[in-house]
């Protein structure tokens, strides 16, 4: 008789198509990498049906802060479940998406908030919003998008079209309407001599000279401010983004901030471009927004973007829509997420969480196979040399033997907790993460080649 893991192993192989997956690689023929059924959340930790637990050590594709199932969002919801579901945002309002909007402007500076389901549809709505404002401001010219080598703003046609990541976008090629790319900041590209200052001011030099040339027919330049996550979290200093914001107000060129991964405290300020102390044109936010529990997201823009929409015309309004637009219940969790950060006092925390992390991983950092380990905030990386070209997979499939869910990128191994992991959970993250690494080295040929690029399959 199967066991209960396994019966909704099976019964979910029969009937989910999993996301961003090989559906192979979860074959009940000796998988590569099991299906992990959950039944139930607390903090840091997933439960699955039989008393085995995983340390959440990737929030879950980067959207918990605060710990699953926490007791101040649960009420919150409950709540809002009590008095109103959900109506839709045309032509309607109310309280939640009103009083979301009012704190999103307060902690901004940015004026009017435009909501959609997800990260994917929060690019879709900014590129399109862009490229409609030059429109109303009769230069439609502008209708092209430049965007940085390594870049990952989602998975629909629009959002491809900014992303560079080959795995992503290359299947879909036909489909996309492919903007430009410009040279990563990453830090790591650093040549002998050179701080990850002096590589955030040649790429930026390089940005000038596209710009200079292209201008004329870009509307905007789409960024990830300070970490490219699905770069194999590539992290940069702010000051390109300074100099993106120069350029793209001495061009006339929107600047679009993709927060998704790092807004809400991941790199150590509320938002990760405050470092830069720059103000975007359009910034976009999801994942953390509600705090891991429901989808959500919101596109920010200034009060001058929003008057080229104010017409009598219809057609000059932002003429797009999602069917949950500004959903109460959605929007009531955000809330009760800004509330516990106030609470908390969760950005002064996180530093002295991400200083004794910093402190617990650093075995991992000092191993002889680590290059490039780094952090930023609370996203902790280590690019990994090995010659297993599927090292993500073999990495994953023991770090759930260590009770962790980690996730590597191509070769690069990264952990981005929720804030509310506490010394014991950080010292038993640490040591799992360890012994998944030797585990998977020592399935290398002795006589094999080191390499830092692997195969990426999914973040």
């Amino acid at each position: 008789m199967a066991s209960v893991n396994e019966a909704w192993r099976q019964r979910s192989l029969a009937a989910v198509w999993h996301p961003c997956t090989q559906m192979k690689l979860h074959a009940p023929d000796g998988a590569a990498l099991p299906l992990i059924p959950v039944a139930r959340t607390e903090g840091v930790w997933l439960h699955d049906h039989e008393g085995r637990r995983y340390l959440d050590a990737i929030s879950s594709w980067w959207v918990n802060l605060f710990g699953h199932n926490h007791p101040a969002i649960r009420a919150a919801l409950i709540d809002q479940l009590n008095t109103l579901d959900h109506v839709m945002l045309a032509g309607f309002t109310h309280a939640p998406v009103v009083e979301l909007s009012e704190r999103l402007s307060a902690l901004t500076g940015l004026g009017h908030a435009f909501y959609g389901s997800d990260g994917a549809s929060a690019t879709e709505i900014a590129l399109k919003m862009s490229a409609h404002h030059w429109r109303n401001a009769g230069r439609a010219r502008k209708n092209r998008f430049v965007g940085v080598a390594g870049g990952y703003h989602g998975e629909t046609v629009g959002a491809l079209a900014v992303t560079d990541i080959a795995l992503f976008r290359e299947a879909y090629a036909p489909l996309v309407r492919l903007g430009a790319t410009v040279p990563s900041p990453d830090a790591r590209s650093a040549q002998p001599g050179e701080s990850a200052a002096d590589v955030a001011e040649r790429a930026a030099s390089a940005l000038a000279d596209w710009l200079a040339e292209h201008h004329e027919d870009t509307a905007a330049l789409i960024v990830e401010p300070l970490v490219q996550c699905a770069a194999g979290m590539a992290m940069h200093d702010p000051v390109y983004l300074q100099r993106a914001r120069e350029l793209c107000d001495r061009y006339q060129v929107h600047l679009v901030l993709d927060e998704i991964a790092v807004g809400f405290g991941r790199t150590g300020t509320m938002f990760a471009h405050q470092q830069a102390g720059i103000r975007p044109d359009f910034l976009c936010l999801s994942k953390g927004l509600t705090g891991g529990t429901l989808p959500l997201s919101v596109v920010l823009t200034t009060d001058a973007v929003y008057a080229a929409f104010f017409d009598d015309q219809v057609a000059r309004g932002f003429l797009h829509s999602h069917s949950y637009t500004g959903n109460p219940l959605a929007c009531r969790a955000a809330l009760a997420t800004l509330d516990l950060f106030e609470q908390t006092d969760a950005l002064r925390h996180n530093v002295a969480t991400g200083e004794r992390l910093a402190a617990q991983f650093a075995p991992l950092s000092n191993h002889p196979r680590v290059r490039h380990a780094r952090r930023q905030g609370m996203v902790f990386a280590w690019d990994v040399s090995s010659s297993l070209p599927d090292f993500a997979r073999r990495y994953a499939r023991h770090a759930l033997d260590q009770g962790l869910l980690l996730r590597p990128i191509g070769h690069t191994l990264y952990a981005m907790p929720p804030y509310v992991i506490d010394e014991s959970e950080g010292a038993f993250l640490a040591a799992g993460a360890l012994a998944a690494l030797q585990a998977t080295l020592a399935e290398e040929e002795p006589s094999s080649a080191l390499a830092l690029q692997g195969v990426c399959d999914g973040v």
